[in-house]
């Protein structure tokens, strides 16, 4: 049996009153208390998650900074190590303070470069700035829209794609729902913890994840815990430190 199809033999239908709110209100976790909540949901969905839990412990709550910092800060640390993007991050904020979309449309490349930027990474942070002046987009108004419409409305953005806008969702708005379904950390962890064949593509995520809606951040979070686990390092992705906080409510 091919991995796609040990996928969807696994993908029965586990709804109960308690996993799946209803449609007029999207669970978000943005508390502890969510957090606890999103798992007992979970657990009831999908009873193999309380037996992972039990090996792994509770998962973090892995919350990050909304809005424009937010997600400048997951663009920055891409494919960089942690300590890299740290650095980076580090002397972005220090050198653009406030770090706000208007600071970086006036900061010319040259010296974003010196900064560590890529080339590609300035032109993603001018792009997303600018979509942001221009009232394209409004990043604090898709905490109130279903994950996969907020999803498909950050990938529209140049520089982010799907797995960029996934952690967006997941770590920075809270979407319980949220599944970054091209981590690779979080592949490898489905294909450990539920026996798979290989470790599935991205491809073949979507329909694992969809038998845990609406909670699919919340499985995210207790994988990357098992992969924690198993394999005795990180594979979630990691804040850089001192991203600022975001205090309003417009994601500017």
């Amino acid at each position: 049996m091919n991995v796609i199809n040990h996928i969807v033999s696994m993908a029965k239908s586990r709804t109960t009153d308690l996993a799946v709110p209803p449609s007029r209100h999207l669970p978000h976790i943005h508390t502890e208390a969510d957090l606890d909540a999103g798992l007992a949901a979970l657990g009831a969905i999908d009873p193999r998650f309380v037996a992972i839990i039990a090996h792994t412990g509770r998962p973090p709550l892995r919350r990050r900074a909304h809005g424009y910092a937010g997600l400048a800060a997951i663009i920055v640390s891409q494919q960089l190590s942690t300590a890299s993007a740290g650095a980076i991050w580090g002397r972005l904020i220090a050198a653009i303070d406030p770090f706000e979309p208007a600071a970086i449309l006036r900061a010319r490349p040259a010296r974003l470069a010196r900064l560590g930027l890529s080339g590609a990474k300035i032109r993603a942070l001018k792009a997303i700035a600018r979509a942001i002046a221009k009232g394209e987009i409004d990043l604090a108004k898709l905490v109130d829209v279903p994950a996969d419409t907020a999803h498909a409305a950050l990938t529209v953005l140049h520089g982010v794609g799907p797995w960029t806008a996934d952690i967006y969702l997941l770590a920075c708005l809270g979407h319980a729902d949220a599944w970054p379904a091209g981590d690779l950390a979080l592949q490898e962890a489905a294909r450990l913890a539920f026996d798979l064949p290989a470790r599935p593509t991205t491809k073949e995520m979507a329909p694992l994840g969809d038998q845990w809606r609406p909670w699919r951040s919340i499985a995210a979070r207790v994988l990357w815990s098992y992969y924690r686990l198993r394999k005795g390092r990180e594979g979630a992705p990691v804040q850089p430190a001192k991203t600022p906080v975001k205090r309003g409510k417009n994601g500017r």
